[in-house]
Formats: C-alpha cells, structure tokens, sequence
C-alpha cells in the first residue's frame, strides 16, 4: 500500500515540465472501517476526484466545468465500476495462488499517463500491489507502440499482450490524455504557477556531544521539483550522515524541505566549510549558502562579545550617576511649580493642592 502512495507521490517530479494524471484505487477485503472500494484521481499534486464504494458517486475537489460534467461522470462511473470489479476478481485469485487465509487484505492499483514538454504525450503506467507486495507493472509506450511488462503475476501469452496493446492505444491511453490536457486547462493556474523557495539557515548547540546541529530549510516553493544538497568543503554530505530531505507540503499548497547535519565538536575544531545549495525550476541559477560555524558553541563567550560587555557597563558605571544628580538638581530648583510636578506624574495629592 505504501508502495504504491510512494510512486503516486514521485511521478510528478520524474520530469521538469511534464505533467500527470493518475488513479490510485484500492479495494480493501475484510471487515475495516474503511470503504470497501475508492479511487482518488490526481494531477499532479493536486486532487481532483474521489470516488468510494459507499455512495459510487464521483466527488470533485476542484474546479469543474460544466459543460463536461455529465460526461465526466459517466466516464468516470465506468471505469471506476470496472477497477472495482477487476481488483475484486483478482483479490481472490492472487490470494489462492499465494495461499493467504481469510482476513483483511488490500490490493491496490495506480495507473496514469503524463504528458511531456511541449504538449508531448508521454507513456500510460500501470503498477498493482496486494497487501503492499507488487504483483504486476507495465508501462506502454506509445511512440513505440510498445508494451514493457515486469513482475507479472499470470505471464502474458502473445493473445494477452495484443489485446492489451489494442486497449492501451486505442481505449486507456487516448482517453487518459483527453482528461489530462482538460483538467490541465482547467486548473493550470494552480499546477503551472511558479513561486520560489525561500531559505532559513539554523544552528542550534547540542549540549549533550558539545557538537552543533545545521539545518537548511528551502519552503514556500512550487512546484515540488527541488534538489537540496548540503556541502562540507566543496564535498556533498552523504544521505546517510543527514536527516531530513523527504519534501513536504504546506497549508497554502506549496511545498518545503529541510536537511541536517550533526557537526561534532573535533570537526568544529577542524575549521570546515559547510554551504547548502539547491536547484528549482523557478531559480535562475544554482542558490548556494555558507554556513558560519565559527563561533557557534553557545557555552563560549568570544572575546568581542566580552569587550562589548564591558565597554557597555562602563558606559552605564559614568552615565548613570549623572543622570541622578541631573534630575535632583532639577527637581529643587521647581519646588512649588506645580508646572515642574505634572511634568512627572499628576497624583491626587497634586490635585488637591490645586484646588
């Protein structure tokens, strides 16, 4: 099930420019609380459809037009009844043929198509998993007019692969496209808006190693596509000493990514160099930031910061007796002004000698 979320979630970053429409449908058997079927259509990163076995109505969460809504939703009541009835089917044979028990069990399908730079229709995908284990994936190309099958479950004979290359070019692909060039249309001012990362710098000490941790955070940016790398001397830091770098989304729809790098107090001592760059579709060139480390270990004081102290307390040592006798002074010489009393405070005992 995870597998399959995790290919839903990568398509749409496979080529700068290229956008993708996708189904993922899951057909859950046994008792949950859960819907038994549901499918989710998305482009790109963007929702669009839902559709369950609870009410079998198409449910859309964004903009749809008019005039393509009952087509769309006897189009799409087909071929959502059909993946129900077809990952039905295959639930109880794959579950014969790997000999599972009865129980609760999830057989998932993805399938979409993208399409390329300049309006280029690009391959029609299609992966199935049962109980997160893939059972079968192909991918159909159509400039090739070819079929690319792996991990079949039941291998396909020549009969199966003409029939499901009549299918794919003359029924899924076509109509596949159709869909994604109109969704396309209709909410390109989400999907193809550009907004630029925005980049934080943190340090923060750790008390514990007498080390110090680095994060750089890239946030704010669409669309998802960004690589984000961090650097000690010219050198990139491998995945494995680094946390962080899974891209996330935020509350407004864009985007963020943080990684970090724990620096130990010998490599502090070391005197490395440590930047962050990244690269976005929006970013002219390459954005690369230093790191300033020196000085960072919170349990040291630096010598300017000591000077800074101490030119500040003489500062108050000299200026602040001064102030007194200037305001003693001041305060004697408007005795019995009730003009000088009310430039202070107005009491009400000042008002009382007043009236």
């Amino acid at each position: 099930m995870l597998k399959l979320a995790y290919l839903l979630s990568c398509l749409t970053v496979v080529n700068a420019g290229s956008h993708s429409l996708m189904v993922l449908a899951t057909y859950i058997a046994g008792q949950t609380p859960f819907p038994e079927f549901s499918a989710v259509v998305m482009l790109d990163d963007l929702q669009i459809m839902y559709y369950d076995s609870i009410t079998w109505k198409v449910v859309y969460r964004t903009n749809s037009d008019s005039k393509y809504f009952d087509e769309e939703q006897s189009d799409a009541g087909v071929v959502f009844q059909d993946m129900y009835n077809g990952l039905k089917t295959r639930d109880v044979y794959v579950k014969e043929h790997l000999n599972h028990t009865d129980g609760v069990h999830v057989y998932q399908r993805l399938t979409g198509c993208e399409l390329l730079n300049g309006d280029k229709p690009g391959p029609l995908y299609f992966w199935e998993a049962f109980d997160s284990q893939n059972m079968q994936e192909f991918t159909y190309d159509l400039e090739k007019n070819v079929i690319q099958v792996k991990k079949p479950w039941i291998p396909w004979d020549q009969v199966k692969q003409l029939h499901m290359k009549f299918l794919n070019e003359n029924v899924y692909h076509p109509i596949c496209i159709k869909f994604l060039r109109r969704y396309l249309n209709m909410e390109k001012n989400n999907v193809m808006r550009k907004v630029k990362p925005r980049v934080r710098l943190m340090k923060k000490t750790l008390p514990d190693s007498q080390g110090l941790q680095i994060s750089c955070l890239a946030t704010g940016f669409y669309p998802r596509l960004i690589n984000l790398t961090l650097f000690r001397d010219d050198q990139p830091v491998d995945d494995d000493q680094t946390t962080g770098g899974e891209i996330l989304p935020n509350g407004d729809g864009s985007y963020q990514m943080r990684k970090s790098l724990v620096i130990s107090a010998e490599e502090l001592r070391e005197g490395h160099k440590y930047n962050c760059t990244m690269k976005h579709l929006n970013l002219d060139n390459k954005l690369d930031i230093t790191f300033d480390v020196d000085e960072s270990n919170s349990g040291s004081i630096s010598l300017p910061v000591v000077i800074s102290v101490l030119v500040l307390m003489c500062v108050a040592v000299l200026i602040i007796p001064a102030l007194i006798i200037w305001r003693k002074k001041r305060c004697s010489a408007g005795q019995g002004s009730e003009t000088s009393k009310s430039d202070y405070s107005l009491t009400p005992s000042s008002t009382q000698d007043e009236t």
